[in-house]
């Protein structure tokens, strides 16, 4: 043991005995440092910044940043980004709520619709007892309501320039209305008030007698065309049709001008016949007769020839006018008539509504939906439309609403930050590059659907696999040639014959 008068000698010994030793180090370290400077030249490497090029002249500039994109320093990136994609894609589908709102106040089932292409927030809906109501989508409230048809109103459109809109219906009569301007208090009230009600402008008698199942207006002229006995074209100031296309066909369902090249239009027939006109020449042009009757009809707003046709095999078509005997493109995934189809002004993707009670959103080559839309009270959906903007999505059914959808479940309304803006497009990237991965794609493509198109569509792949069993074993127990008559591509199958 120690005392205290010998501890602290000791102390002081073992403590010097260290600092000597790095003294030393210290010293033949500055010894051989000098020696290689008065010796030999040496290069040195510094940090260097000229202030010049990191000082932005205004606020609009960029900020220069230095980056090394050498992959050997950050070799786990891929992962990161995978992993970052793979967070953003169940980020959609928890956040995915596409329904916004109701607009109710008909008192029967919604069975047309019509946006204006100058006011992205006027609608118009059409309902089986005759009255059609004018929108207002920002505020959810009837503006007008507008009378005088009989019957079931068929058909709803607006003019080009947005001033006027032209309905039709089961009573056989076209009527011409004008588009009211809503002060802004109509606009933005909050109910109660009585709702203006108006009259129309001009009331046309069909010459061909029978009920109007459509029309359709002019994308650059003060013409119309209607569907019903036959097709007639129309002049907005006159009560006679100034022209009658027919081919060989009972009731023309549907007509839709070409935005594109707006003297040509198509028309779906009950014969199950898809009809192309031209107005110039006031003659058919061709003719397609397909299996089963194709309901409604919508031209590619970006692609001039293109159109998409629903039909009641529970399948939509999409078409070349040029070579109409292939589809380009079979839309699968609903499990009943499809009774609507719309484009988006973009021209990239199109909604569409059936008889079994959802509304689904299709790529324009994609052969299944990007998504689907259903809720507990909603019935049979008649007619869907996509805003002019391409934001949302609008139906009408059989339970007297007019619904809005998101066209994009999980997104985000309102406006955005700049900040906020550059997440979204750095996560729309890593989902676009890492879309062919095994669980993004099944967490993308994965849809909740009601339990009774669940079992329908179990029955309908049930159906559809013992369908290709049979034909098999025709192949097998038939003729040499008996594979070319049994397998038929999906896009040539439903086709029958091409008329010109």
């Amino acid at each position: 043991f120690f005392s205290a008068s010998t501890a602290l000698p000791v102390a002081q010994h073992v403590a010097g005995r260290k600092f000597r030793r790095i003294l030393l180090k210290f010293h033949s370290t500055f010894i051989r440092f000098s020696s290689l400077v008065h010796g030999s030249s040496m290069k040195i490497k510094a940090i260097s910044r000229v202030e010049e090029e990191h000082t932005r002249e205004c606020k609009a500039d960029l900020l220069k940043v230095q980056r090394n994109l050498d992959p050997t320093l950050r070799p786990l990136q891929r992962a990161k980004e995978y992993k970052r994609a793979l967070n953003a894609v169940k980020l959609d589908r928890l956040f995915a709520k596409p329904f916004l709102g109701a607009m109710e106040g008909h008192c029967d089932g919604v069975v047309s619709l019509a946006k204006s292409p100058t006011h992205l927030s006027v609608v118009l809906s059409g309902a089986a007892d005759g009255e059609i109501r004018l929108w207002d989508v920002s505020s959810r409230h009837s503006l007008r309501v507008l009378r005088g048809h009989a019957g079931a109103v068929r058909g709803l459109s607006v003019t080009y320039d947005g001033r006027r809109c032209i309905s039709c219906g089961d009573d056989g009569t076209v009527r011409v209305w004008l588009m009211p301007s809503p002060a802004l208090g109509e606009m933005f009230s909050s109910g109660g008030s009585v709702i203006p009600r108006q009259h129309a402008l001009l009331v046309c008698d069909a010459k061909t007698g029978g009920a109007m199942r459509d029309v359709d207006c002019h994308w650059g002229k003060e013409t119309f065309a209607t569907a019903g006995d036959a097709v007639e074209l129309w002049n907005e100031g006159r009560t006679e049709p100034a022209a009658k296309f027919s081919w060989g066909v009972d009731t023309v369902l549907s007509v839709r001008f070409n935005p594109i090249e707006p003297d040509v239009f198509a028309s779906c027939g009950s014969d199950r016949s898809i009809a192309l006109y031209d107005v110039r020449t006031q003659t058919p042009i061709r003719k397609l007769v397909m299996q089963n009757k194709s309901t409604k009809l919508s031209w590619n707003p970006m692609e001039a020839f293109n159109f998409t046709v629903a039909n009641e095999d529970t399948n939509l078509y999409s078409f070349d006018m040029r070579k109409l005997t292939i589809a380009t493109c079979v839309h699968k995934d609903f499990v009943s008539a499809v009774l609507d189809v719309d484009y988006s002004p973009t021209g990239r993707e199109f909604v569409a509504g059936s008889y079994d009670r959802t509304v689904r959103i299709f790529d324009y080559s994609g052969g299944h939906s990007r998504d689907v839309y259903h809720l507990k009270r909603m019935q049979r959906v008649f007619c869907t439309r996509f805003s002019m903007d391409g934001t949302y999505v609008i139906s009408g059914s059989d339970d007297m609403n007019v619904r809005v959808w998101k066209a994009e479940a999980g997104s985000q309304l309102g406006t955005l930050l700049p900040r906020e803006k550059r997440t979204k497009q750095y996560r729309d990237a890593l989902k676009n590059r890492f879309k062919h991965m095994p669980e993004i794609k099944r967490i993308a493509r994965h849809q909740h659907v009601p339990k009774a198109i669940h079992k329908a569509q179990k029955l309908r792949r049930k159906m559809e696999g013992a369908v290709r069993k049979k034909k098999a074993n025709r192949v097998e127990h038939g003729a040499a040639n008996a594979s070319l008559e049994e397998y038929r591509p999906a896009r040539k199958e439903r086709i029958i014959s091409e008329v010109e």
